[in-house]
């Protein structure tokens, strides 16, 4: 009998921890459970937060982190800062930034951002991978072995930047064991320490981005209900208000003195109000003071913001201020106290700030990795994250057939079955978008691809059936199948992110034109069952106008040619009077039809012919 070959389990070398990293656009942290305990790993001068700034230098050397960030305000063009800005965007898009730095672009036309640096080209996946790096180097002082992580991104982060980050990671030599939405990771850290349950609210406000998630926490299950965002508000756009108001204040242009100079001032003045009442911000031998109440008046509009976007998520989830148990506050820019402040009279209760808000989201993502990896064998936690926005693919007429519904919990599969329009059709092209909109124009088109090769069948004869999936990086996969085996798939990946402003509008357009989108999806519908009918129409008087009298054809053709004008005038209720008519005149017809196809079949059989058929 064959022996199995025992080993001792003591000389079984235990895996290497996962670990969880917040790749943030100002700080990027790197955190891991050691010995059963969160611990966040510090650099070799015991710095736990690395600045998210990457600096080429002539001979192809890297800079990264303190030492590329002191020299920012002088050599702005090849330290490239808020690249997580940059991510899954074309060069149109970060042109379009409220407060975009002074980049040399590639080409400024293209689908694909190329910085122009003196070491040469860069993308903002290979510079987001200097980052991975440099947290890679601190989490082996673990283990060396290490080569697992959790990465939290922005809950608004598309399917283009989720993929950019994934690219990162695997060029950092980085295996991602999941994308994690950064409130989820928030909540993560906060449920599990703190047993929480009921409904709670985060609000992140970052350097760059701004999240807002509301989850529903019971027993260690973390479901999303709802989220929103802005993926160009944070601290970086604080930072721009206060370097205007600066120059403003001392009579100076961007042509007196270099602007990246200004903007790393009014960062250290913002950060300094945290702390004391005024700070002091010195630009060519002039001064000037920014106090508390300034600062907060600059912001004020941009707070003011975020509570909109928070009304939104508590009103998409149909949940009551009074309904949140819990508010945590995550990210750099809550320590701000006007910010606090303004949070808590909006949701009247005190945030939850016990976890350091730059710390947070590291932390949760490093609780996630650990699951996932095994380590921690004996949490039940479940999460149950959401589709951000509703995707479906473009019908006739150009209207949405939504198959995934925004909020649906991920990971989703949503299958949906199609036919064909026209007679021997043996292949269709699927129009994938994104958005809440009823029409195809008004929503964000992800991609086209085609399903060809099926039996050609009469209209309406063949099945297709779409199937949706979208893992639990949020990232989709399309798959059609014909009901003969022949299929085809696609895995959408955009080669630019959503805009600043289409990823708000895409919710508010869809608030603001409901009536006239349900008015213009009901147009649409009618057109097409219109054109259906005209074109069986034609297709029946091609072969059997014979069987009308001249009179009743007259009829007919009038009545089409009515249809055709109401069409034309794109008058719904016009549409409806002139389908009806058209339909009560081919009624008739429709019969004669049938009766002849009917006495074609039996002519030449007997009664017992037709008894025997029908056994």
């Amino acid at each position: 009998m064959p022996l199995l070959q025992i080993q001792n389990p003591k000389e079984i070398k235990q895996k290497p921890p996962a670990i969880g990293i917040d790749l943030g656009t100002t700080h990027s942290l790197v955190a891991c459970d050691i010995n059963g305990q969160i611990q966040v790993i510090p650099d070799d001068k015991g710095h736990v937060l690395l600045p998210s700034v990457v600096r080429y230098l002539p001979k192809g050397d890297v800079l990264v982190g303190n030492e590329a960030k002191a020299h920012f305000a002088q050599d702005p063009h090849n330290t490239i800062v808020s690249v997580k800005r940059l991510m899954g965007r074309s060069p149109s898009d970060v042109l379009a930034l409220p407060h975009s730095l002074d980049y040399q672009f590639v080409d400024t036309k293209a689908s694909f951002c190329e910085l122009v640096t003196i070491a040469g080209k860069v993308n903002p996946i290979e510079v987001s991978a200097q980052i991975l790096k440099k947290l890679m180097k601190q989490a082996h002082h673990i283990d060396k072995d290490i080569h697992e992580a959790v990465i939290t991104v922005p809950a608004y982060f598309d399917d283009a930047q989720r993929q950019a980050t994934k690219d990162a990671a695997r060029i950092a030599g980085i295996k991602v064991l999941r994308l994690l939405n950064e409130p989820t990771a928030a909540a993560i850290a906060y449920g599990l320490d703190r047993h929480a349950q009921g409904n709670c609210l985060i609000f992140d406000l970052g350097g760059g981005t701004f999240d807002v998630s509301l989850l529903q926490l019971s027993q260690g299950v973390f479901q999303v209900l709802a989220t929103g965002g802005d993926t160009a508000c944070g601290g970086d756009d604080i930072d721009h208000l206060i370097a205007h108001w600066a120059l403003n204040q001392l009579n100076l242009s961007n042509q007196d003195i270099h602007y990246s100079e200004v903007v790393v001032k009014a960062r250290v003045a913002k950060e300094d109000l945290t702390l004391q009442s005024s700070s002091i911000i010195t630009l060519k031998d002039k001064q000037c003071t920014l106090t508390v109440s300034i600062l907060n008046e600059l912001i004020t509009p941009l707070v003011n913001k975020t509570l909109a976007i928070c009304q939104r998520v508590l009103k998409d989830a149909a949940v009551m201020i009074s309904d949140i148990d819990h508010v945590v506050l995550v990210g750099g820019m809550t320590r701000t106290p006007f910010i606090r402040e303004k949070v808590a009279q909006f949701f009247n209760q005190a945030p939850l700030t016990d976890i350091d808000p730059d710390k947070v989201v590291a932390i949760g993502a490093a609780i996630s990795a650990s699951i996932l990896s095994g380590h921690r064998v004996d949490n039940n936690m479940l999460l149950l994250d959401v589709v951000p926005l509703s995707l479906g693919i473009e019908m006739m007429g150009g209207v949405v057939e939504k198959i995934l519904m925004r909020n649906t919990p991920i990971p989703a599969t949503a299958t949906q079955t199609f036919t064909t329009s026209v007679d021997g059709q043996n292949g269709l092209s699927l129009h994938l978008v994104q958005g809440e909109r009823e029409l195809a124009k008004d929503c964000r088109s992800l991609a086209h691809f085609d399903l060809s090769g099926f039996p050609a069948m009469p209209a309406g004869k063949a099945r297709i059936d779409v199937t949706f999936r979208i893992d639990t990086d949020g990232l989709l996969e399309i798959e059609a199948i014909e009901a003969s085996g022949v299929k085809s798939k696609i895995c959408v990946k955009p080669s630019y992110g959503l805009t600043d402003e289409a990823v708000t509008a895409l919710i508010e357009s869809s608030i603001t034109n409901a009536e006239e989108d349900i008015a213009n999806r009901k147009l649409y519908e009618r057109m097409t069952e219109a054109n259906q009918l005209l074109m069986s129409l034609d297709k029946a008087l091609g072969t059997d106008s014979a069987l009308l009298s001249s009179i009743k054809l007259e009829e007919i053709i009038q009545a089409k040619a009515a249809l055709l004008q109401s069409l034309d005038s794109k008058d719904v209720k016009k549409i409806n009077i002139a389908l009806e008519a058209l339909e009560n005149k081919t009624q008739e017809f429709a019969e004669l039809r049938l009766n002849t196809i009917l006495s074609q079949a039996l002519m030449g059989k007997s009664i017992s012919d037709i008894e025997n058929s029908l056994v």
